[in-house]
């Protein structure tokens, strides 16, 4: 099969990573690889599908390119498969495929054994604010035909744009995209496909999080990295720790405590602080030097006796905790 992908237009801005400095992301895209979709490459997959404008390629922007959520709106559609190889660390290493919403399964040209076999992660992407009904039977075709050549795919749905929904809203459409979709894999006895749902919007860190809970399961050391953060914290006044991957925000490990929205917006929003800072007052007189490197440490109080402390760990990993401002004095 020769399946054509691209790289997408960008616009001027692209290449400005907000607070981070040019050098500081996951590189260039990699260049038009015409029918080399079947390249031997150790690193997990993961697919980006879903129907034209349901906001796949804006997701992507956002998370791992530091787009603006207001610039994702000049995007054109995607038209053809897009590869974009995330290469942070050790532990955030893999490659998103963007795949054009009009593709068609029944295309003799769509292999699915090449497709679907080397895959970690299928993400299906539905518009909350649209008439999703569409949607679903996308949804039941692409998961149904991808679990039929590899059953080990995870398989992830993000009702996406829930930003434009009243709460209640919000709730009733997961519970009846949820409801739906299920329903439809058991009238074909697929039960045992299970499907992982996600309200999205790249207008607040619900996108964020989603992404960092699909990339956990493509981390084969995330139980031992749970394992020694939760000893980490049982030892200290820590009351959460996260290990974040700075460039994306995705946290790719955690303690066992359970995740709080407002715990996790503190962490993301001290690392851009963080960032700024160091755009700012740690490069050297002539520009040079980087903005995280080894010696990247902070420390921030709020009016709340609350703590927050980032440290580096790698190069573009760091630990962010939140503890109590009597804890952090006792150490």
């Amino acid at each position: 099969m020769s399946v054509p992908y691209t790289e997408p237009a960008m616009t001027e801005s692209y290449c400005v990573v907000d607070s981070f400095p040019k050098d500081f992301g996951y590189g260039v895209e990699e260049p038009d690889m015409e029918g080399d979709l079947s390249s031997a490459d150790s690193k997990p997959r993961i697919l980006l599908m879903g129907l034209r404008r349901s906001g796949k390629s804006s997701i992507q922007k956002v998370v791992f390119h530091k787009m603006s959520p207001n610039e994702t709106l000049f995007l054109e559609s995607t038209t053809k498969i897009y590869k974009d190889d995330i290469s942070s660390s050790s532990f955030v290493n893999f490659q998103i495929w963007d795949f054009p919403g009009q593709l068609d399964f029944f295309d003799p040209s769509f292999d699915n054994e090449m497709i679907f076999k080397g895959t970690g992660t299928l993400i299906f992407v539905i518009d909350a604010q649209d008439d999703y009904v569409e949607a679903l039977g996308m949804l039941h075709l692409t998961v149904s035909r991808a679990y039929r050549v590899n059953p080990e795919i995870n398989f992830e749905v993000f009702i996406h744009k829930v930003d434009g929904l009243s709460d209640d809203h919000k709730v009733e459409t997961q519970r009846d995209i949820q409801q739906r979709a299920n329903d439809d894999l058991v009238d074909v006895s697929l039960e045992k496909l299970h499907l992982s749902f996600y309200p999205t919007s790249i207008y607040d860190h619900s996108i964020f999080e989603a992404f960092s809970k699909v990339v956990q399961k493509l981390i084969p050391q995330l139980p031992t990295l749970e394992y020694l953060l939760d000893i980490f914290i049982s030892h200290s006044g820590i009351e959460k720790a996260f290990l974040f991957d700075v460039v994306s925000k995705i946290y790719i490990a955690t303690d066992s405590s359970p995740v709080h929205m407002q715990s996790y917006e503190l962490c993301c929003d001290m690392i851009d602080v963080v960032i700024d800072v160091s755009c700012i007052y740690g490069l050297m007189a002539d520009g040079s030097g980087c903005a995280y490197d080894k010696e990247s440490l902070a420390i921030i109080k709020l009016n709340n006796t609350t703590v927050l402390y980032l440290r580096e760990v790698t190069k573009f990993l760091a630990l962010v905790c939140i503890l109590r401002e009597e804890g952090f004095e006792k150490k």
